[in-house]
C-alpha cells in the first residue's frame, strides 16, 4: 500500500511540475496565430533552414534541410537532414510523420519522430507562392525560418524576424544556419 501511495505522489508531482512549466513558458503570450490555411500539396518538397532556435540534436549541423511528402496512408512524411561537423563529415538524417490538426486548415501539424511523442509545428508565416515559411511552437520555444532556396535576401529575412517578434518569439535566440555547402 505504501508503494502505491508513493507512486501516486510522484505522478501527482510530475503533473504539477508539468503544469507549472507549461504556464511558465506560455505566460504573457496571446494564443499563437497561424496562417489561415495551408495547401499541403504546395507545401510539399524541399525546404532549406535559413535560421532557427538551436536544438540540441542539431548541434554541429550545417546545410540543414527538411523534405516533406504526402504519404498514401494520409500523413506527411518528414525527412530532416544536415551535414555534421565531425571527422567523417557524416550526414545526419531524422525521419518523422506529421498529421494535420483537425480544424486548422492544415496550418497546425503534430509531428512524431518517435511514437508516442508528438510536437507542435505551427505555420505562422507563409508566402503566397510558398517560397518561404515561418514555423513555430505555441510555447514560443521553437522557431524556424524556411525557404525554397538555401539563401534569403536580407530584407526579407529581417521582415520574417520582425513577424516572429510580433508573435511573441524572443528572436535573440535565432541563429542563422550555415548553408555554404549549397553555395
Amino acid at each position: 500500500m505504501q508503494k502505491n501511495t508513493r507512486e501516486i505522489a510522484i505522478a501527482a508531482g510530475t503533473v504539477l511540475l508539468g503544469t507549472l512549466a507549461l504556464r511558465y513558458f506560455t505566460r504573457n503570450h496571446q494564443p499563437l496565430e497561424t496562417v489561415p490555411t495551408v495547401d499541403l500539396n504546395k507545401y510539399m518538397g524541399k525546404w532549406y533552414e535559413i535560421a532557427a532556435f538551436p536544438l540540441i540534436f542539431e548541434r554541429g549541423c550545417h546545410c540543414t534541410t527538411a523534405e516533406y511528402s504526402l504519404d498514401p496512408a494520409g500523413f506527411v512524411k518528414v525527412v530532416n537532414s544536415c551535414n555534421r561537423n565531425n571527422p567523417k563529415g557524416k550526414k545526419k538524417v531524422a525521419e518523422a510523420k506529421a498529421f494535420p490538426v483537425a480544424g486548422s486548415n492544415n496550418s497546425k501539424l503534430k509531428v512524431q519522430f518517435q511514437w508516442p511523442f508528438t510536437g507542435d509545428y505551427w505555420i505562422i508565416g507563409l508566402d503566397a507562392d510558398y517560397s518561404y515559411a515561418v514555423v513555430g511552437t505555441p510555447d514560443r520555444q521553437n522557431l524556424w525560418i524556411l525557404s525554397r532556396s538555401p539563401f534569403m535576401a536580407p530584407t526579407l529575412y529581417q521582415n520574417l524576424v520582425t513577424l516572429a517578434q510580433q508573435k511573441g518569439f524572443d528572436t535573440d535566440h535565432l541563429r542563422v544556419t550555415d548553408q555554404s555547402c549549397f553555395g
